[in-house]
């Protein structure tokens, strides 16, 4: 009896231990998982949908709160002054939400583009939804636009046997409409 209590201490006290150390290791690469986060996934995507910006568009993020809700945003800049905001708005798709930038033209009020930041869909199928080829459906356009897939009445050509994951990002870009007003009243004050 007494062998199985020391065993249960000395397991109980490894257990505490090891999740000491991974707590540490895990608030020790936060920010660095942030910036590599920054630099190679969210960089890349912000910099194809504010494209004309002449400002450096990870440096010059900024977070905001909006409705009670805080708010990751890039601001794009031609001659030191605003004229697009992107940020991400996140939808359910077939494997789980997925995370699309949405680029706004403060000026002229359009969507710009988008950009699929994360995705847990079907390799081949639903994560086709990252390509060119479906994201540029949404380049340039306005924003009373029908932004559904055409099964849904909309313009959206939906990612062929990837409907589901189509329909998720068009519901992102919805979500994201409902909020650029207020985001952008947020940047014409600045």
């Amino acid at each position: 009896m007494k062998e199985y209590i020391r065993m249960v201490v000395v397991l109980t006290v490894i257990a505490t231990v090891c999740g000491f150390l991974l707590a540490a290791v895990r608030k020790g690469t936060e920010t660095r998982i942030e910036e590599q986060v920054l630099l190679y996934v969210q960089g890349p995507a912000v910099n194809k949908v504010l494209s004309s910006s002449t400002n450096d568009l990870i440096q010059d993020r900024q977070e905001i709160s909006v409705q009670g809700q805080d708010y990751l945003i890039f601001v794009g800049e031609r001659n030191t002054q605003p004229w697009a905001v992107a940020f991400e708005r996140t939808a359910g798709g077939y494997g789980g939400d997925i995370g699309v930038l949405v680029g706004f033209d403060i000026e002229r009020d359009i969507v710009t583009g988008i950009g699929i930041l994360t995705h847990s869909e079907t390799p081949g199928l639903g994560a086709r939804v990252s390509e060119s080829i479906f994201t540029d459906n949404f380049n340039n356009k306005t924003l009373n636009a029908n932004f559904n897939v055409k099964q849904d009445g909309g313009f959206v050509d939906a990612v062929s046997g990837a409907t589901i994951s189509s329909r998720a990002v068009c519901s992102a870009v919805r979500k994201s409409l409902e909020l650029y007003p207020e985001i952008k009243k947020e940047i014409v004050k600045q």
